[in-house]
C-alpha cells in the first residue's frame, strides 16, 4: 500500500506520548494510528498510557478517532491495574469518545475483567475478519500464545503483532492465559508464513530496531526457527 494511501504512526510511550509518566519509558510500548488519508478516520491500536496524547496527536493531523483495536488484554496495552500501577486505557477514551473497541472474540472475558467496559462497547471478531478504514483495509490475525485471544493486524505489508512477535523476539507464555504450544504454532504456523517482505511493527521497543522484516526475522529471530514442538517446549523450559 503506497504511504499516500495510508495513515500510520508508530508513537512509543515515554518518548512520543507519556512523556511525564514515570512508567511509561520503562515499559517501552509502542502505540498505533492507521487512518484512511480521504475521510480523514484513524484508529489506535492498544490506546494506553497516555489517551489524550493519542487523541491529541490524531487531532494535530487533522484525524477524528473512530475506534480502538485490541491486540490482548494485558494493561500495559489496555490500561488498568498493572501490579498496583494504574494506566489509562480504553475505559478513559470511552469517557473521551464513545467509539467501538475491535477485540478477538477469546479475548472478550478478559478485556472486561481487565478495563470494566461493557459488551455494548465491543466488536468481536474472528481470525480473516477484515476492518474498511475508508479504502484501508485492516485484516485480523489471531494469533494465540501470549494470551488466549491474542491478534495481529495486517494492513497491506504491514504487520502490527503486539506483544506476539517482536525484532529478534516473542511474547511471554509464561503468565496468566499464555499458551507455550499455542505460541510455537502462531509463530511457525502462521507468521513465519507470511511475505518475507512483510514489515514487523512490534508491541514493544524491545529490539535492535523499531521495525524489521519478516524476511530478516527468519534470518535472525530463532523463535521463528525452531524446529519441533519437542524442541519448542524444551526450550520453553517443559520437558
Amino acid at each position: 500500500m503506497p504511504d499516500e494511501a495510508l495513515y500510520f504512526q508508530q508513537l512509543l510511550a515515554g518518548e512520543a506520548v507519556a512523556t511525564a509518566h514515570p512508567a511509561a519509558g520503562q515499559m517501552a510500548n509502542f502505540m498505533y494510528l492507521i487512518g484512511d488519508p480521504g475521510r480523514r478516520e484513524a484508529v489506535i491500536v492498544d490506546p494506553a498510557w497516555d489517551v489524550g496524547g493519542l487523541i491529541d496527536k490524531a487531532e494535530a493531523d487533522d484525524y477524528e478517532i473512530v475506534g480502538a483495536l485490541v491486540t490482548h488484554y494485558h494493561p500495559d496495552h489496555v490500561g488498568g491495574d498493572l501490579w498496583g500501577l494504574q494506566v489509562d486505557g480504553v475505559a478513559e477514551l470511552l469517557e473521551r469518545k464513545a467509539v467501538p473497541l475491535w477485540v478477538n472474540r477469546h479475548e472478550i472475558e478478559g478485556l472486561k475483567v481487565v478495563t470494566g467496559v461493557s459488551d455494548s462497547d465491543l466488536r468481536p471478531v474472528d481470525s480473516g475478519d477484515t476492518l474498511d478504514l475508508g479504502e484501508v483495509e485492516i485484516r485480523f490475525v489471531h494469533t494465540p500464545g501470549h494470551t488466549p485471544g491474542s491478534q495481529c493486524f495486517l494492513i497491506g505489508d504491514r504487520l502490527v503483532a503486539g506483544d506476539t512477535l517482536f525484532v529478534q523476539g516473542c511474547g511471554r507464555v509464561d503468565l496468566p492465559g499464555g499458551d507455550p504450544d499455542a505460541m510455537y504454532e502462531t509463530l511457525t504456523g502462521k507468521l513465519a508464513k507470511l511475505p518475507p517482505e512483510t514489515v514487523l511493527y512490534p508491541g514493544h521497543n524491545y529490539g535492535p530496531s523499531r521495525t524489521s522484516t519478516i524476511g530478516d526475522e527468519l534470518d535472525q529471530n530463532y523463535y521463528l526457527n525452531i524446529r519441533s514442538l519437542e524442541d519448542w517446549r524444551r526450550l520453553m523450559g517443559m520437558g
